[in-house]
């Protein structure tokens, strides 16, 4: 198994994002190449306590950016969408976000 920091980069905190963490829906930037499988044991090795129950996932393309006559790509992300069952504990890093 993939290390489990290599499989979550990073949360996404954003106004839509906070609006899901009352729902106990967290959303996480993620590495391409990670399934749902993966996603979900990472976040339960991770975070103690805190039971997966969907996993969503979305790929994004990175735009395409323009400096004078080259143009280029910006980065392309996958994010996961994950719910927690409603017996799991919330995730400590996201208190007190979504007062």
């Amino acid at each position: 198994m993939k290390n489990v920091y290599d499989v979550i980069l990073r949360p996404v905190l954003t106004e839509a994002s906070y609006e899901g963490i009352e729902e106990k829906r967290y959303v996480f930037e993620v590495a391409k190449t990670a399934n749902r499988t993966e996603i979900k044991q990472a976040l339960e090795t991770i975070f103690k306590g805190v039971k997966v129950e969907n996993v969503n996932t979305l790929r994004t393309l990175g735009k395409i950016k323009r400096q004078g006559r080259y143009s280029g790509r910006t980065p392309e992300i996958k994010k996961a969408y994950v719910t927690l069952k409603k017996d799991s504990k919330p995730i400590e890093f996201f208190e007190g976000m979504a007062d």
